[in-house]
């Protein structure tokens, strides 16, 4: 309690100082708090991750300041405090009050240099990301040094070294590596055309205990990529190569089972004013790259050093989001049935405006959107006894995942407009949960969207959802009443129902009712309501999150 009480004085503090408005100085405040409840149809109050569990209340908090000095320097510093706990869901490594990331950078048109924590990206990310995203509870800054030079307005160069941060600790394997981006059309003075070529490199050094060492303790990975774009067309190839190294089952580092990893990524499309077309393929082989080798694979993406998301299609409704795609981009040989190395597929999406006093678009014209995705293991040869596998180059498995949807967007006139969206899903529960002995789930998914102005700022929303599927624990209705009573208060209730047989969820209510406030660049959010167990999902990273019932409260503030 008296950690809790020194950060609201600590408040208090950054209000006093913002009313003596202090040159380059930006501060950031987001405060995120929790009170679990008992629930007779949810259960008793469970957090898996601290063995405390009569505290209910629980607080995520976090400052963060920016103080801009002689023009050149930049000092950093994010305090965060999870008292008594951090909310369910996270890490229980994130416990207590400290300083989470500090640095100190320095930056001109040529240079850039950061002491410190820091984040950084080598190109899409799978080879190297860092990034933070505080709704999943992702901060894996790597502590150390970075420094980035500009080289003759054509080059960029970039030198990394440090730990991944871990809660308020370090990691123990060290992460280095370089990042080059050449810009050709510079070089060759290409007009109506541009060109860039990247090349990067990551290392990861980890000491081993094992006696009999059949890999070494350094890991290489190489990439290279190609961006090119002409007019309205555009593309862009990428390749990963990462050395033999252990693979991690179960937790445990293996010392027979030693493969390499790549990743392959190949991105097109055409976009002008009333459409757009876009295509993805990746292919991922043993592509898991942690800085610590037994971490591979934990929940909470700790230690990881490249990005891998799910490239599907970003649903924005509660019952679309009940089976989504996570990358599979791991070695897994839990059993003689279930034996799988990485993933293969992409996705595609169009879209099309429909014009402006056409039949089919009326008076305010309509838009459709279209996106398939399908994803499927890694077709080869796989020795269960022996722990080894030989892939094919580009064959196609087991299928793990396809998604459909079509969206249509209506104006009816200047008050109302509507949104029409259908989504057919196929996931294999097996393949991507190792739920042994699951059927795969087929669903189709409908969704009806309309907001109504009301004048003075006020709007109303509805959806209405329903959810059919072949299995009979899935059967799922939802809807939500949205209320805008002018661009400050905004206040909503949503529900989704399983009246699926035998499913954990069947004849309970995950209802929600809450409401905000915001002015300029403050916002506070009230909540109450269930939260059904499954995948949460930010930006294709998803990670599960138990079922939980209570009062949420948010305060982001920045000035």
């Amino acid at each position: 309690m008296k950690k809790i009480t020194l950060i609201f004085i600590l408040f208090h503090f950054l209000f006093s100082v913002h009313a003596q408005i202090i040159d380059g100085l930006s501060i950031g405040i987001e405060s995120n708090s929790a009170w679990y409840n008992d629930d007779k149809k949810t259960g008793a109050f469970n957090d898996e991750n601290n063995n405390d569990q009569d505290k209910h209340l629980r607080f995520n908090n976090y400052i963060k300041l920016d103080y801009n000095f002689l023009s050149k320097f930049t000092v950093s510093a994010q305090l965060e405090s999870y008292e008594p706990f951090a909310l369910i869901n996270y890490s229980s490594n994130l416990e207590g009050t400290n300083l989470g990331t500090y640095s100190l950078s320095y930056e001109t048109t040529k240079i850039k240099a950061t002491i410190g924590h820091f984040y950084e990206q080598f190109g899409s990310g799978l080879i190297y990301r860092n990034w933070e995203d505080r709704q999943l509870g992702i901060n894996n800054a790597l502590f150390g040094g970075k420094l980035s030079y500009r080289l003759l307005d054509f080059a960029d160069l970039t030198v990394i070294y440090g730990n991944h941060r871990v809660g308020f600790e370090t990691s123990d394997g060290d992460i280095f590596g370089f990042n080059s981006e050449f810009d050709l059309k510079s070089i060759f003075k290409m007009n109506n055309m541009a060109l860039s070529l990247g090349f990067s490199y990551v290392g990861r050094e980890e000491k081993t205990d094992l006696e009999a060492i059949n890999y070494k303790s350094l890991t290489n990975a190489y990439s290279g990529r190609l961006d090119f774009s002409y007019g309205k067309f555009y593309s862009s190839a990428e390749y990963v190569s990462k050395s033999k190294d252990a693979i991690v089952l179960a937790n445990q580092v293996s010392n027979q089972f030693i493969k390499p990893g790549s990743g392959i990524l190949f991105n097109t499309g055409y976009s002008k004013k009333g459409f757009g077309l876009d295509a993805t393929f990746r292919r991922l082989e043993n592509m898991t790259f942690y800085s610590e080798r037994d971490k591979s694979g934990n929940i909470f993406f700790e230690n990881i050093v490249n990005y891998t998301p799910g490239l599907t299609k970003q649903h924005d409704y509660l019952l679309t989001n009940i089976f989504v795609y996570q990358a599979q981009s791991s070695v897994s040989f839990l059993d003689p049935e279930l034996m799988k190395v990485g993933e293969i597929g992409g996705q595609l999406d169009l879209f099309y405006n429909i014009k402006k006093g056409t039949a089919l678009g009326g008076k305010y014209g309509s838009k459709i959107a279209f996106n398939g995705s399908y994803w499927a293991g890694l077709k080869g040869d796989f020795d269960y006894a022996n722990q080894d596998y030989k892939t094919d180059a580009f064959g196609f498995g087991n299928k793990y995942f396809s998604d459909i949807s079509l969206e249509i967007r209506k104006k009816w006139n200047s008050k109302w407009r509507s949104i029409f969206y259908f989504v057919n899903q196929y996931y294999n529960k097996k393949e991507i949960e190792g739920n042994f002995g699951a059927k795969p789930i087929i669903t189709n998914i409908g969704v009806i969207e309309s907001t109504y102005k009301l004048g003075n700022g006020k709007s109303i929303r509805i959806e209405a959802q329903k959810l059919w599927s072949d299995s009979e624990n899935h059967d799922w209705i939802g809807s939500t009443l949205e209320f805008n009573l002018n661009s400050k208060f905004s206040f909503y209730i949503n529900d989704i129902y399983n009246s699926g047989d035998d499913s954990s969820t069947q004849r309970t209510h995950y209802y929600n009712i809450g409401g905000s406030y915001t002015k300029e660049a403050t916002r506070i959010g009230l909540n109450y309501g269930r939260q059904r167990a499954g995948l949460l999902c930010v930006g294709g990273v998803c990670r599960f999150v138990p079922e939980a019932t209570g009062l949420t409260a948010s305060v982001n503030m920045s000035f």
